[in-house]
């Protein structure tokens, strides 16, 4: 990503306050009961009441002064922020399908040229939603050959933390690799060395992307598309980027038509190609090349990206608290011994499993979540939020939920544990969201973490690199990992 430039920031929004000025009279049009919120500037709205690079604290804030439901406006973009576990919780599960839909953010459109299912909406969303769930079903999420594949992935995992001997190193390229395998091994029925230099390169695109999509010039250019796409700034590598990805998919794809056998479906790629064979033409068509594209590029980025970052926060939290690691060995140790974890083994782990479902509340991935747009008028406490409002189910405000965790701001396994050491359900715990568009890879990410910190935990005790001081403030983007660290594996056999 290119270096974040203030005086590029600060030309963007004098220069669009003036042009925007001169072409356009904003008229303010607030409907009776909409929710309350700060006063915004005119043309410029209440960016100077965000923190820009993690809005999120900012929203914690607001939240305090003007309730759970509260509105803000990003330029002339009216949107509604929903805080707190009761609320999100009411909006996106009570009122579903009310705030089921994807708001047009040109960022994003950039990314998904409106196709895939992640950003798009009505009958396309649908159907590559329904696709994605059972296909992902179908190809062993929760089924013991996924399991195995996880776990032989990790076995190279292991290896390739023993290479380092204990010295300390940067595991960020390693576990996105390992967790790509598992995803590709889905969608391609296929795996990656650890250093081939396409998967590398697939890799720091998706990073790079990711950053840049959570970034103050993406939040800049949400706001105002017309004048940003003249300046300069990390806004405008995500096209290039992503057109690089294309290919490579298209490419893949275009191979795999060619080998197709209706009768062997191999992978993901062979079950869209059938279904394209099998759709017939009409007004409507959904399984086309575009949307296939998009769809392979989604998989990817999000099965990798929230996982891998999730494990390194969780090797990160292991190695600042060497009393819960030891913890998590000894049940390790009592369950399965050097055998190989498997996944009826964590309901006899209270205490693991308790370690990982608090290491993703803290971790805290996807902070802002992904934003919905409301598909017809709703009332939502008391407040009118008209259809088509952009919203944001804030999942910090969830997972650090005072109502709900007793240490919202601490790493504190015990949210997850009774007096007695049994694991308890929170059902403030959502980090895959809520409601329709909740995550469709959820149970394929569980088992990951779940097997893949085990068999690191059998494997290895993690400390930190000698005169390290180990930092938990989150890095900024749209997902939110650690800062850049090394850590130390040591060989525990």
């Amino acid at each position: 990503m290119l270096p974040l430039d203030p005086v590029t920031i600060l030309l963007s929004i004098i220069t669009c306050i003036f042009l925007v000025t001169v072409l356009y009279k904003e008229k303010e049009d607030v409907p009776q009961n909409y929710p309350p919120g700060p006063k915004p500037l005119p043309i410029i709205g209440n960016i100077f009441d965000l923190d820009v690079h993690k809005p999120y604290l900012s929203f914690q804030e607001l939240a305090k002064k003007y309730g759970p439901v509260f509105s803000i406006k990003i330029g002339v973009q009216k949107i509604v922020v929903l805080c707190g576990y009761d609320t999100v919780r009411e909006a996106l599960i009570n009122h579903a399908e009310e705030f089921a839909d994807r708001p047009d953010l040109p960022a994003f459109i950039e990314a998904t040229r409106q196709n895939g299912v992640i950003f798009t909406n009505g009958n396309n969303w649908k159907t590559m939603r329904r696709f994605t769930v059972s296909t992902l079903r179908d190809f062993g999420m929760g089924k013991r050959t996924l399991e195995d594949k996880i776990n032989e992935e990790s076995s190279y995992l292991v290896e390739i933390f023993k290479s380092y001997k204990g010295e300390p190193f940067d595991n960020t390229m390693i576990l996105n690799a390992s967790v790509a395998n598992i995803i590709v091994s889905i969608i391609l029925n296929h795996r990656f060395d650890y250093d081939d230099p396409k998967l590398q390169r697939l890799m720091i695109i998706v990073m790079n992307n990711l950053e840049t999509l959570g970034s103050p010039m993406a939040l800049l250019y949400n706001a105002f598309p017309s004048l940003m796409r003249w300046l300069p700034g990390s806004h405008k590598s995500i096209r290039p980027t992503v057109d690089e990805l294309r290919l490579f998919v298209k490419e893949v794809f275009t191979k795999q038509r060619d080998q197709l056998d209706v009768n062997d479906q191999r992978n993901l790629i062979d079950c869209f190609l059938v279904k394209q064979k099998e759709e017939k033409p009409h007004a409507e068509v959904y399984f086309h090349d575009e949307n296939l594209t998009t769809l392979v590029l989604e998989l990817f980025a999000g099965g990798i990206e929230t996982t891998a970052t999730t494990l390194r926060w969780g090797l990160l939290l292991m190695m600042k608290y060497p009393d819960v690691q030891k913890n998590v060995q000894k049940e390790i140790e009592m369950v399965f011994g050097s055998a190989e974890p498997q996944q009826v083994h964590r309901q006899q782990m209270p205490y693991t499993d308790a370690v990982i479902h608090e290491i993703q509340r803290f971790a805290n991935v996807v902070p802002m979540n992904l934003p919905h747009q409301t598909s017809q008028d709703v009332t939502l406490q008391g407040f009118f939020i008209p259809k088509g409002t952009h919203i944001i189910p804030s999942l910090t405000s969830v997972l650090r939920d005072p109502k709900y965790f007793k240490k919202p701001d601490n790493f504190h396994p015990q949210h997850f544990l009774d007096p007695d050491g049994n694991f308890v359900n929170n059902e403030a715990f959502l980090p895959f969201s809520a409601g329709r568009r909740s995550c469709a890879g959820e149970n394929l990410a569980k088992m990951e973490l779940f097997l893949f910190f085990t068999k690191l935990l059998q494997n290895f005790t993690f400390k930190a690199p000698e005169g390290a001081k180990l930092d938990l403030t989150s890095a900024v983007g749209l997902t939110t990992p650690p800062q850049k660290h090394q850590i130390c594996a040591i060989p525990r056999n």
